[in-house]
């Protein structure tokens, strides 16, 4: 009987897992929008760790961040978190992204963005200004949260 309960329940979630709709183009899109608002939104003057929480909240619980050009991997929220409030003790005076194109496949969105930023990091003493474009792979769940993050930084 135990067996029986045990290989019904496990095929509930089987076939819950395959039968999960992917979330749709215009779903796709406006989840990476939200993704990018919230990523430049805590990279303001006034930023706060509120805004570091929205960001996070886009984010499942298991999940991978790479930073490729840094062959950075972060695959924890607790760990994401500190590193974006270490970056709260930089002296932002502006920061801009624009979204310039995204393609969307199943329950993933390549987002083409420019970045436009001036600050001072906590560990120099004199700002810096770039502009650059990006590309970023975002990957979401049945749920609509991230999942996979591949970030590809301009040249």
């Amino acid at each position: 009987m135990k067996i029986t309960r045990t290989c019904l329940i496990l095929l509930g979630f089987i076939t819950v897992g395959i039968s999960a709709d992917p979330l749709s183009e215009q779903e796709l899109i406006v989840k990476a929008q939200a993704f990018i608002a919230a990523k430049n939104a805590r990279q303001q003057p006034d930023s706060s760790e509120k805004d570091i929480d929205r960001f996070i909240a886009l984010i499942a619980d298991e999940f991978v961040d790479e930073h490729v050009k840094f062959d950075v991997t972060v695959t924890d929220k607790t760990e994401l978190k500190k590193g974006m409030l270490a970056k709260l003790s930089d002296e932002i005076e502006f920061s801009h992204m624009e979204i310039l194109d995204m393609m969307v496949g199943r329950n993933v969105v390549f987002v083409k963005y420019k970045e436009h930023a001036k600050g001072k990091p906590a560990h120099l003493e004199q700002f810096i200004e770039y502009s650059t474009v990006n590309l970023m792979s975002l990957e979401f769940n049945e749920k609509g949260l991230v999942t996979h993050i591949r970030r590809h930084h301009g040249i």
